[in-house]
């Protein structure tokens, strides 16, 4: 028998640590990037966890051939580490010796050592596990990943309680046929388009929730904006007097997201070029406003042109590249959306838009028991097969409301993509079910 303490020991000194030793020699893991190979000198770029480290081999100093190297493969070196004031990181690994972990079975049939992986978009995903070695390409979900975090951050320090709700449920939250079926041991199932029960039911547990997890839309749209399976940020939080108060807390949560990203991913978005915005406020316009404002024609909801004319507009007249669009029609939200008291044709809701795409829709929810089934039966639903959903009204809910946000939407538009599956990283769509 052995025994595991909680010391966590190193066998190797990380890129990060790097500078602190200057000077002396050391052990760094990594893979094989690229190799610029001269005579009797070369120039071997390590790959490691959060940059390229710039390794330099001289056949007098090293104990082993620059012939023994090949790209991609996994390896430790030793070497004295040098300052270096042309390196992006500070400093070269002046190599002395090698241990070979892994090498590469063939030649891969994309290049990824460049700047950035020059082929088209459909190579790039088919190659999804070669093509994010890229530096560029992995930067993405460096930001992604910071970007879910400072939103994690945020709720978390206004008192929302994570949560985790099932992905294989007994209905759609949404309605509509955009559902994927399965068998649950004889019985009909789908996943989840939403966790948007569960998360009104836990209002009533802890008032505030919130769930950084995949959801699933059966939608057969193959644009640049649609995906089948994505990330959603959900939050709900209770005892909501107006919806406003909801704009109001993404409007902050964004503002610190935002600065978040800029703070700890400065070299990535340096890399890809993005601007992140910096929130101060967000305008707000009605649907109705937004219409009028477009002369665009009636209707219950945006086309693509249209939302991305309406933040054109918006930027123009105000410097912001967000904005929300308040007070949908009724008959364009789902049942459980709070109708507005002094117009029930329109509903307590708002969507936010940014530079052109919708990134979030929110609201207000229904929280009384007798006002749901009202409109469920007005609707045509039958009430009874919302029972479990319905349990959380009957026996009382505060007055709530809450939001989803798409992670890979919002990642795409902060970086400049022009399409959402550059911000996923293995895309499901109604063409791609691999890698």
């Amino acid at each position: 028998m052995t025994y595991i303490n909680k010391e966590i020991k190193q066998n190797h000194i990380r890129i990060y640590e790097l500078a602190k030793y200057i000077g002396q020699t050391v052990r760094v893991c990594g893979t094989v990037h690229k190799i610029r190979a001269m005579s009797g000198f070369a120039f071997v770029i390590l790959r490691t966890e959060t940059a390229l480290l710039q390794c330099v081999y001289d056949e007098k100093t090293a104990n082993f051939s620059v012939a023994e190297l090949k790209e991609n493969m996994s390896l430790c070196v030793t070497g004295l580490v040098v300052a270096d004031t042309r390196s992006k990181v500070g400093f070269e690994l002046q190599m002395r010796e090698i241990e070979i972990l892994s090498v590469p079975y063939e030649e891969p049939p994309i290049v990824i050592s460049g700047k950035e992986v020059s082929t088209s978009l459909s190579s790039l995903l088919d190659y999804r596990p070669l093509t994010l070695r890229n530096e560029k390409e992995r930067a993405v979900f460096v930001v992604q990943a910071a970007l879910a975090r400072g939103i994690r951050t945020f709720l978390e320090q206004n008192r929302f309680v994570e949560i985790h709700t099932p992905k294989i449920v007994s209905g759609s939250a949404e309605g509509g046929a955009n559902v994927f079926g399965l068998d649950y041991f004889g019985t009909p199932a789908f996943l989840a388009q939403s966790p948007q029960f569960y998360k009104q039911t836990m209002v009533g547990v802890l008032e505030r929730v919130y769930e950084i997890a995949p959801v699933f839309r059966a939608e057969k749209h193959d644009t640049s904006r649609h995906i089948n399976e994505y990330t959603s940020i959900d939050l709900e939080m209770g005892f909501v007097e107006d919806f406003t108060e909801l704009m109001q807390l993404e409007t902050a949560m964004l503002s610190f997201a935002f600065a978040f990203v800029a703070e700890h991913c400065a070299r990535e978005i340096a890399l890809l070029g993005a601007k992140v915005p910096k929130i101060c406020g967000i305008p707000a316009i009605t649907f109705a406003e937004a219409k009028a404002m477009l002369c665009a024609p009636d209707g219950d909801d945006f086309e693509p042109t249209e939302e991305k004319r309406l933040c054109e507009l918006i930027y123009k007249q105000t410097g912001s590249e967000l904005v929300f669009v308040t007070h949908y029609k009724t008959s364009k939200r789902p049942f459980y959306t709070a109708e507005n008291a002094e117009n029930p044709s329109v509903t307590d809701s708002f969507d936010l838009l940014f530079r052109g795409i919708e990134v979030t829709t929110g609201g207000k929810r229904i929280h009384d028991y007798e006002t749901q089934v009202r409109k469920m039966q007005r609707l045509g639903m039958d009430v009874n097969a919302f029972a479990s959903y319905l349990m959380a009204h009957k026996y009382g809910l505060p007055p709530h409301g809450g939001m989803g946000i798409g992670l890979e939407r919002l990642t795409a538009k902060l970086l400049g993509f022009d399409n959402v599956r550059r911000a996923t990283l293995f895309p499901r769509d109604v063409n791609r079910l691999t890698p």
